[in-house]
């Protein structure tokens, strides 16, 4: 007797139960992590604001947290930031936005593998130009244009958007005063 995951659809999604935890879809493959802990937003919010004040400020990009990219109606995936261009209207649905410049994850305990091991592929194979991999307990940021593992950056480094506009991270400035993983999740 052989056994079948249960497939599931971008809609199915939208009956799921408010519960905190993180529901996301890869070719119908039900992906579930748990909600966010604060640690593990803070990174993600100070990310963002170094990349919302080179982009989303003078207009050039939305920067939202967390976004959604989907494909078709079996794959929707949540990275902690989607960076996608302004000139795309933030009135419609998540699969209105057509183009996405860049997916950032926090790696937690909760979504280490799926992120690295899944997720950063799939984005990349979905179009999106840029994944970023943010790991707190390892204090880098991994990179990557194509699949695989990318360059790792420890310091700070520079992103030339797809807007040509040069948005300088600093990696010390995104992981200030945080705490090994275990304390994070």
């Amino acid at each position: 007797m052989s056994l079948a995951a249960p497939r599931y659809t971008v809609h199915d999604l939208e009956q799921f139960p408010n519960d905190g935890n993180r529901y996301e879809l890869l070719g119908g493959v039900l992906l579930v992590t748990p909600g966010p802990r604060p640690a593990h937003q803070e990174v993600a919010f100070r990310l963002a604001l170094q990349i919302g004040q080179a982009l989303q400020l003078p207009g050039y990009a939305h920067v939202v947290t967390p976004g959604a990219v989907v494909s078709g109606p079996l794959t929707q995936l949540e990275p902690d930031i989607l960076v996608y261009p302004a000139r795309i209207q933030r009135t419609g649905t998540w699969a209105d936005v057509s183009e996405h410049w860049l997916a950032v994850e926090v790696l937690s305990r909760g979504s280490r593998v799926y992120d690295r091991e899944f997720k950063r592929d799939a984005y990349l194979a979905l179009g999106v130009g840029e994944v970023w991999l943010v790991d707190v307990e390892r204090q880098h940021i991994e990179v990557s244009r194509e699949r695989g593992d990318g360059r790792i950056e420890r310091d700070h480094f520079v992103w030339q958007s797809p807007a040509g506009v040069s948005v300088s991270i600093n990696v010390k400035d995104v992981f200030k005063g945080t705490v090994p993983m275990d304390a994070l999740d």
